[in-house]
């Protein structure tokens, strides 16, 4: 399987480069080719663009720059994955202009010709999201936990029906020690094992 893993994390010693080690080492064990997309490494504008929003809803949306490139990408791909920390309650600015300025009509979703929208990502039949919280579960709970909403319903509609979207969450990273992340690293490996 074509899995397009995509990394939103500035620092190169985190948690989170880890957590991208492991599962490009489970996906490669498991036989899948990936095509990663390193946000920061990219150094992606998150900003959508005036030229874009005014043509957001032309055929076709006219994208520029990376953008472009990672929609190509995101309509060649079988799966998809998403490894980033959470920031003010959400995916951090970069990540979040990925949406913005790649999940448009014509790649995520497409319009008929009464205006209503119709899922377009078929093609991918799975996706996980990996996702660090410095909170704990409990008060990510009450806010309603945008992160796990956001990857759990809002981008499974996109998807092919029925596809699973694996969600594996790490809570209270201000406080973990090297055996809670160890164990989390280790679940991490055994989703991709499935994957």
């Amino acid at each position: 399987m074509r899995v397009l893993l995509i990394y939103a994390h500035p620092l190169s010693d985190s948690l989170n480069a880890e957590i991208k080690s492991v599962v490009e080492e489970g996906l490669t064990a498991a036989g899948h080719e990936i095509d990663l997309i390193d946000l920061y490494a990219d150094r992606f504008d998150p900003v959508l663009t005036q030229d874009e929003r005014q043509t957001y809803f032309e055929d076709p949306f006219q994208r520029e720059d990376l953008a472009a490139d990672y929609a190509k990408r995101l309509m060649a791909c079988e799966g998809l994955i998403f490894i980033f920390p959470t920031w003010s309650m959400g995916p951090p600015a970069i990540l979040k202009g990925f949406f913005d300025r790649v999940f448009g009509p014509g790649v995520s979703f497409r319009l008929d010709d009464k205006g209503n929208l119709h899922p377009n990502l078929i093609h991918i039949t799975k996706a996980a999201a990996i996702v660090t919280y410095g909170r704990e579960r409990p008060i990510l709970w009450w806010f309603g936990d945008p992160p796990r909403r956001l990857m759990k319903r809002w981008l499974k509609w996109f998807l092919a029906p029925g596809a699973p979207v694996y969600f594996v969450g790490l809570y209270g990273i201000h406080k973990i020690n090297r055996t809670v992340s160890k164990r989390f690293l280790n679940k991490v490996s055994r989703v991709m094992a499935k994957f």
